[in-house]
């Protein structure tokens, strides 16, 4: 997508949501021919003149000052990811485009061994395009789902909107499908140049009709920490904690590590799933043994 035109869709759609009364604003007259806040209301709550709130929002914001932009997102009554999508897509106006490298798909040996010493709690990277990069075992067992075609790389928000599966997979499937949109509708705003993170968009917005309605919301989330509800076909329901880490010598990657209060269902599922996932490379090395002795 032209960045320009990200840009007006974002804060239009931003400004689009907000009516007279939450902005704090006298509504004059019972028929408005805008959803939401009129540009001019928009302006008044910025401290900026029409004209440059409307170069603004027609894609212009080269050269625009931090201070505008907080008015800009105080205004609009913009979140904390909102806020800062909003200083990225500034941020992009003002750099000439540049070349990007495609997401990695390797990582260094150090981090699938901070992997391996949690063989008790389910831990995986990502890099921002959703791939799944390196798992332990118990990320494995548990994703198992989404590792079931070996004919595709594991990607989150390729298996959630295009596999079937992921709706029986993700218990609460609407706010997973919110969260993967959201998120990498906020790294296009970042790098907006990414030829592979916009192949990613363009297949899923070709494919998946429930993928881009979500995108043409223009929301944008952090998901940083909170619960996720998967249902896994051995060991049932599981209700986890998740916690998103990223390292600042990788940039781009992301590690993210389940877990669950002692004592819970949950809990015990996990130790369920590490029984089985030990029965299954048990079983798979005793034939690998018996192939090999034949």
């Amino acid at each position: 997508m032209d960045h320009k035109t990200e840009i007006r869709e974002f804060l239009s759609s931003r400004r689009a949501r907000l009516t007279p009364e939450l902005a704090g604003l006298p509504a004059f007259g019972g028929n408005r021919r805008v959803k939401g806040l009129r540009r001019e209301e928009v302006s008044l709550l910025a401290g900026v003149s029409i004209d440059y709130y409307v170069r603004m929002e027609r894609g212009n914001l080269a050269g625009v000052s931090d201070s505008v932009l907080e008015a800009l997102a105080r205004a609009l009554q913009l979140d904390d990811a909102e806020r800062d999508h909003l200083f990225d897509l500034a941020r992009k106006a003002a750099a000439p485009p540049a070349r990007r490298r495609a997401p990695t798909s390797r990582i260094r040996p150090s981090l699938q061994e901070l992997l391996d010493a949690m063989p008790d709690t389910p831990a995986w990277i990502r890099n921002a395009r959703h791939d799944l990069l390196a798992a332990n075992r118990m990320a494995r067992a548990l994703y198992a789902p989404m590792l079931a075609d070996p004919h595709h790389p594991a990607n989150t928000a390729r298996f959630l909107y295009l596999d079937p599966a992921s709706r029986e997979f993700f218990t609460d499937w609407e706010r997973a499908a919110d969260d993967i949109a959201a998120m990498l509708r906020q790294e296009a705003g970042k790098n907006p140049y990414d030829k592979a993170l916009t192949e990613l968009i363009g297949e899923l917005s070709t494919r998946s009709e429930v993928f881009r309605q979500r995108w043409a919301a223009h929301n944008v989330r952090f998901h940083r920490t909170g619960r996720k509800q998967l249902h896994h076909p051995v060991v049932g329901d599981l209700d986890l904690n998740f916690e998103a880490l990223e390292f600042p010598s990788d940039p781009g990657l992301t590690m993210l590590v389940y877990t669950a209060p002692a004592g819970t269902p949950t809990a015990d599922a996990l130790k369920l799933l590490a029984s089985w996932t030990s029965t299954q490379e048990q079983a798979a090395h005793g034939a690998g043994a018996l192939s090999g002795d034949a």
